[in-house]
Order: structure tokens, then C-alpha cells, then sequence
């Protein structure tokens, strides 16, 4: 019975208002969620920005496309620094995600931090090295490339900016 986490930083050229403003929008997910996952949020009505407490229900299809539903809580809301979002319904028997952005020079450091336990004991811990993980790996690489597009990419900046 395995407890894993992911680790994920990115430097954005932008600032902390701009980035802290897509990030914590709810509208903004399916734009940094690979398309072969078929995101979709199903909540309705949701607002602008993320609060504590506030519940997000969608479909996505991780594996095989294979559609499930996926909800998840937001438990903890500091505005403009960080947010927590906790699965409450999903494929994880835990699954913790912290987002946190912070001002650096030149714009900001974002990280994530994924704590998730697998379901199914050791046959889960065995998905994981098999599966899991690597999939996870690979959704956040395409979250990276996806923010750069939005935001610009860092090593770009940064070579222009020591020019």
C-alpha cells in the first residue's frame, strides 16, 4: 500500500496577479488538461474563482478512455499564494493537490505538489510503477507546455532579459 507524490515546478514570465487569476479559475482547466483525457467539468454554474469548500465534479478518462467521475474539494484558499484541491469522489483512495505561486525575479515559481495513494493495496502500488506515475509525469509535462504557450517560456525570457 503505497503513498506517492509528485513534485512539479515552473518559473512563468509573468505576474503573480495573471497567473494567480487563470490558475485559480475553474474555466481554466480544460485548457492545461490533455485533450485525449476528455475533460469536462459537469458542475454547473460554477463562479469565477476558486473558494474554500467549493465542490468540482467532472468526467475525464485517464486510462483507455475509460470515462469517470472525478470530485474533488477545494479545503484551502490563500488568495494569490495558494489553493488545495482533495478528491473526493475518483480512482485514488487519497489524492491531495497543492498549488502554490510565489513571486521571483522576473515573474513567478509555480509548484505543485501531488500527494495520492492508489486504490487497491499492492496491485495499486504495482499500477503505479507500471502506470500511474509516468501518467501523471505526462499530464503535468503537457500542463507545462500548455502555460508556456499562455504565458511565454521561461528560458526565453530569461536568455532575453540577460541580453
Amino acid at each position: 500500500m503505497g503513498f506517492y507524490q509528485l513534485h512539479k515546478t515552473q518559473k512563468i514570465p509573468a505576474t503573480r496577479e495573471k497567473v494567480w487569476d487563470f490558475m485559480s479559475s475553474p474555466a481554466n482547466l480544460k485548457k492545461i488538461t490533455p485533450g485525449y483525457m476528455g475533460f469536462d467539468i459537469t458542475s454547473k454554474n460554477l463562479p469565477d474563482k476558486m473558494y474554500p469548500g467549493m465542490i468540482i465534479s467532472y468526467k475525464v478518462s485517464p486510462v483507455l478512455g475509460i470515462k469517470t467521475t472525478w470530485v474533488t474539494e477545494i479545503t484551502h484558499v490563500e488568495e494569490g499564494e495558494y489553493f488545495v484541491d482533495e478528491q473526493r469522489v475518483g480512482p485514488y483512495s487519497l489524492w491531495h493537490h497543492e498549488h502554490k505561486i510565489e513571486s521571483i525575479p522576473g515573474g513567478v515559481l509555480m509548484t505543485d505538489i501531488v500527494s495520492y495513494k492508489p486504490p487497491f493495496g499492492v496491485l495499486g502500488s504495482i499500477a503505479n510503477a507500471l502506470l500511474i506515475k509516468n501518467k501523471l509525469k505526462e499530464i503535468f509535462d503537457f500542463r507545462t507546455k500548455a502555460v508556456e504557450e499562455i504565458f511565454g517560456n521561461w528560458e526565453e525570457f530569461d536568455t532575453i532579459s540577460k541580453k
